[in-house]
């Protein structure tokens, strides 16, 4: 199972990556970029209600004390994303994205720290490799990055929000919940927060404006970027530890790239190619890290 469990993994990368591409079919229409964060909780919320409804309603039922830490999973999803947003259009894309691929480092220090797993040489070796190759894929030597301060502390700040959501998702195994459960209320609560922002009176106008398109692609939003992606990475937790499952999801930045050069026609640089081979190298490196938690 722990091979599946990376596999797991990396496909939830390759689909967060996916991301960009919805974003940039969506922007013209003129949705902000916290309207698509709200469309992705919302999404998944309803997507995630309904399969558990025909798959086993036994699953809505928790205790105080899991919803209370589910609560926390969603509310750590949204701020996620809405701060990786908030970080681009205060910096770059280039630099958001630098800066939120930090969030292995988070990773594995709490899991150092709260769930003892140990800090090896290859998770460390395959860390620092997998951190170059996404600044690489990033643009950091073609001067793509803007420091910021505002960008910097956004940026970071999705960073760190993402490390913590891989800890609750951690928790959550270790005390036994069911993966489809905890997904199913992350993205309720997510849903919920994201009704707050939506800003109907000028969203409406924004879908109207080409249903038959629009309407897909904001399910694809949901669907693609946030409720399979999200679960694969929570049924991952099961077999890997959760410094290491973190560490492959952030192949994210490779696979953005490769859609951008895919969909949008984007030119792929030198340092661009060097970066998704020293991602790929991370992923081996970390494929073959025994479980120690």
């Amino acid at each position: 199972m722990k091979n599946k469990a990376v596999i797991y993994c990396i496909l939830a990368g390759l689909m967060w990556g996916a991301s960009g591409v919805f974003s940039n079919l969506l922007s013209p229409y003129g949705f902000s970029p916290l309207q698509l964060t709200s469309t992705r909780g919302i999404i998944s919320g309803i997507a995630t209600a309904v399969y558990v409804l025909f798959y086993d309603r036994k699953l809505f039922r928790v205790t105080g004390r899991q919803l209370a830490l589910f609560a926390c999973g969603g509310i750590t999803v949204f701020c996620t994303a809405a701060l990786y947003y908030a970080a681009m259009r205060n910096s770059t894309v280039s630099t958001a994205a630098v800066l939120m691929n930090t969030s292995p480092a988070f990773v594995m220090t709490f899991s150092v720290l709260f769930f003892h797993e140990k800090m090896t040489k290859k998770k460390l070796i395959g860390l620092i490799v997998m951190l170059t190759g996404c600044m690489l894929v990033s643009g950091i030597l073609s001067g793509g990055l803007d420091f910021r301060l505002l960008g910097v502390v956004l940026g970071l700040g999705s960073g760190l929000s993402y490390s913590i959501y891989s800890i609750i998702a951690k928790e959550e195994v270790v005390r036994g919940y069911h993966s489809l459960s905890a997904t199913l209320y992350h993205f309720m609560i997510m849903g919920c927060i994201g009704l707050c922002f939506m800003d109907f009176p000028s969203y409406i106008p924004c879908v109207a404006k080409d249903p038959a398109t629009v309407i897909p692609l904001l399910i694809g939003i949901g669907l693609v970027t946030c409720v399979i992606p999200y679960f694969m990475f929570s049924l991952s937790l099961k077999y890997v530890p959760v410094g290491t499952a973190a560490a492959l999801g952030v192949i994210e930045p490779m696979s953005a790239t490769l859609y951008s050069v895919i969909f949008f026609k984007e030119a792929l640089s030198i340092p661009s190619i060097i970066g998704i081979i020293l991602i790929l190298g991370a992923c081996l490196v970390f494929s073959t890290i025994k479980e120690e938690a």
